[in-house]
């Protein structure tokens, strides 16, 4: 039998009801909205600020990360509680770049970055050489994020640690880097981290065709994150992720081994998360050890629950719903933030388990119910 070429697999995988979604998202974030901001009067109705920019390009990071979380724990039923940290390895690993980019602008007129001149550092670590190169860093991007998942990984999915263990270890690990980040011998800025960014390939960072081209690339990145997340979760590969996640036993028993597919799953959402990291730091500005806090972490995880487990759109669902409502809440009410994301949490556990994606399906499962029984 004639196999069917990689590529009619891959795009085929979506089917036409998602190519028309992405064909609306990509017109409205890669065309209008960007028109809007660049074309359109700053007093007109219709202008789209730079603030919106900013904001929908970081929450659009986020739900990146949103959908590699999904990938590990929705379809493979792996809880990590540490994903804050790839995340930010991303963003200190393109952060160490923007840095260097700064040159003689910065605060003290030196090649040096200011925090390693304040620290009296008489020249840049070893582990900076090559910062300067933009094709370096991007590489730095994909594989120091990729190459720790990988590393702790392998550990701990050959010794079978999983469920809660698995969770804490994972936290633990975020916890343990986000102290070894916040020292100043470390080289990456201490608590303050990385900021004050000028510019990136000679451009301005803070131009408006900068900032809508970031935007872009980062509505790009997403859409094609799941696209290649629907591919795989359709694949033989997706079956075996998913049959891991309901009978690992079962699994094993049958011949095939879990350690290859969680560790490459477990990789691969490490590996989307720090290019979600290297395209939040020029749209937010900053990168500092708080990215890793494990806070942060259990927030992501929230979002994937608040939009629906294993359904791909409903992580990016949950990570706008979750950031949107926590944007006007920290400024109308910050003190009450963190009460409404306890509650939002609790609501999603005891009454939404398959978040909003699975109320979604009920009310137009029992809609289709209704009208097949009306006369």
């Amino acid at each position: 039998m004639k196999r069917t070429p990689f590529i009619v697999r891959f795009f085929g995988a979506t089917p036409k009801q998602g190519w028309l979604a992405i064909a609306v998202a990509a017109a409205i974030t890669l065309v209008l909205l960007p028109a809007l901001h660049l074309w359109v009067p700053a007093g007109s109705p219709f202008h789209v600020s730079a603030y919106v920019i900013t904001l929908v390009g970081k929450i659009m990071c986020y739900a990146i990360v949103a959908v590699a979380m999904d990938l590990i724990w929705g379809y493979t039923g792996i809880l990590s509680l540490g994903h804050g940290l790839f995340f930010a390895l991303g963003g200190y690993a393109f952060g160490m770049y923007l840095m260097r980019q700064i040159g003689r602008d910065g605060s003290y007129q030196s090649d040096l970055p200011d925090f390693m001149v304040f620290l009296d550092w008489k020249a840049l670590p070893w582990y900076w050489t090559g910062s300067d190169s933009i094709l370096w860093s991007i590489l730095l991007v994909l594989v120091v994020p990729a190459l720790v998942a990988l590393v702790f990984g392998f550990f701990a999915f050959r010794s079978r640690i999983k469920g809660v263990y698995f969770s804490i270890i994972t936290q633990a690990l975020t916890f343990a880097a986000m102290l070894f980040f916040f020292r100043n011998e470390t080289g990456f800025g201490g608590n303050n981290g990385f900021t004050d960014f000028k510019r990136i390939l000679g451009y301005s960072i803070t131009s408006p065709e900068m900032r809508v081209s970031l935007f872009a690339l980062t509505a790009l990145t997403l859409l094609a994150t799941l696209v290649l997340g629907r591919y795989l979760v359709t694949s033989k590969l997706g079956r075996v992720l998913a049959a891991i996640r309901d009978a690992e036993s079962r699994v094993m028993f049958i011949g095939y081994n879990p350690l290859h597919y969680k560790l490459f799953v477990w990789t691969l959402s490490a590996l989307l998360c720090g290019i979600a990291g290297a395209l939040y730091v020029p749209q937010v500005g900053i990168i500092n050890p708080g990215e890793m806090s494990p806070a942060n972490s259990i927030e992501i995880a929230i979002w994937v629950a608040v939009g629906g487990r294993a359904t791909l759109i409903g992580p990016v669902l949950g990570a706008f719903i979750v950031n949107l409502a926590k944007s006007f809440f920290t400024v109308a009410f910050p003190e009450y933030w963190l009460f409404f994301l306890g509650a939002l949490f609790v609501v999603v556990t005891l009454w939404l388990p398959d978040g909003v994606v699975g109320l979604w399906r009920k009310v137009f499962e029992k809609r289709n119910s209704i009208a097949k029984v009306a006369p």
